[in-house]
């Protein structure tokens, strides 16, 4: 009988990050990966990701919208990646705080963007703000707002 291989964290704490390759690698396994999430593009402190529009996402078949599961997977990826971004380093951490205001639906059969900033970093915090769209960021499906927690190796 064959069995799965196990999976093997790509990074140690303290690992120079490139998140070209981390999004890449994170979002070809698990929820990220399950909902086809994208890497589109970064910058020193903000990153770009995608979530094409799948009919198996939809929330309400009759419209053809989004589940909102899918986007909150989107910001919570996008925001916590802006903070390895900026730092340059990975450091496993954990979301502690996540607010995600819906301002409209996504429009159907169009690929939702998130793109997060981390705005600051201290000691054992990040602070971090995103917004999702499907074609004009001036015209946001969603804002987010949120605190991630370093964690200490081996605790």
């Amino acid at each position: 009988m064959n069995q799965p291989k196990p999976f093997v964290f790509p990074l140690a704490a303290g690992a120079p990050f490139d998140a070209t390759i981390f999004a890449r690698a994170m979002n070809m396994r698990g929820h990220g990966g399950f909902i086809g999430l994208e890497y589109v593009a970064h910058g020193d402190d903000w990153i770009e990701m995608g979530l094409p529009w799948r009919e198996d996402l939809v929330g309400v078949p009759e419209t053809g919208v989004l589940a909102s599961g899918p986007i909150i997977t989107l910001l919570d990826n996008a925001t916590s990646l802006s903070v390895w971004v900026r730092s340059g380093v990975f450091r496993p951490q954990v979301t502690l705080d996540l607010r995600i205001d819906y301002v409209r639906a996504a429009t159907p059969r169009r690929t939702v963007v998130a793109r997060a900033e981390c705005y600051r970093i201290t000691r054992s915090a990040a602070f971090v703000r995103g917004l999702a769209h499907d074609g004009d960021p001036e015209d946001p499906v969603a804002h987010a707002a949120g605190v991630f927690m370093a964690m200490e190796p081996g605790a």
